[in-house]
């Protein structure tokens, strides 16, 4: 408890700097460099949900995942997104005995025979000064689908002296239908609620770290 709440004010201690670093820069003229940001896998989430038979939807997340960002600030339009999801991370709500086993079994994500979970960018479109719909393909269980994040800009800056990396952070949400990737086990019948509904809401936080902080 202790240790989780050390964690939650170090992260919010850490947005209110990037916020002051991202105005401080912006008040300097000066733009975020082009270049390669690595995920900070200490700032990152990735949530998902599905509905429950109805009467809740469950939540649960995975805990190992990685990404790497081609990005020039100038032009956002011709970013580029690689993220990696290992399945066997995967991280449900007070599991009753055997029901992580059996999720990452073949009736669900069967990570035995496919450990790896993917998504490419393809395309970026601006939509606002902070705000983005990326699309790219997601592939699970060796199936590849089209999908569209909803992305927003949180925020950025050059780098300082206790964190001497340019760093940006986005949130992002999407959704898919899981049986687009022959997920199709537990879906309720039509005009039923008796099952684990199809749709996957996905909920990402992400803080990328970029170029070293260049001397004047």
């Amino acid at each position: 408890m202790k240790s989780r709440a050390l964690n939650i004010l170090a992260s919010i201690l850490t947005a209110v700097a990037a916020t002051f670093f991202a105005q401080a820069a912006q008040a300097q003229g000066k733009a975020l460099p082009a270049g390669t940001y690595k995920l900070d896998k200490s700032h990152a989430s990735l949530i998902f949900k599905v509905p429950h038979m109805g009467f809740s939807n469950y939540t649960a997340n995975f805990d190992d995942f990685d990404a790497t960002l081609e990005i020039d600030p100038a032009k956002p339009e011709n970013a580029k997104l690689v993220a990696i999801i290992n399945p066997n991370s995967l991280d449900l709500p007070s599991p009753p005995d055997g029901f992580t086993k059996e999720i990452l079994g073949d009736k669900w994500l069967n990570s035995a025979k496919f450990p790896t979970i993917t998504f490419t960018s393809n395309k970026i479109e601006t939509t606002d000064k902070r705000t983005a719909k990326v699309y790219g393909d997601l592939e699970i269980l060796g199936v590849k689908k089209p999908i569209v994040l909803s992305v927003a800009f949180n925020g950025g800056y050059l780098g300082q002296a206790m964190d001497p990396h340019a760093r940006i952070g986005f949130s992002a949400v999407g959704a898919f239908n899981r049986s687009d990737f022959g997920m199709s086990y537990g879906i309720p019948a039509a005009g039923s609620n008796m099952g684990v509904g199809d749709m996957v809401n996905v909920a990402i936080e992400a803080e990328f770290k970029g170029p070293t902080l260049k001397s004047e």
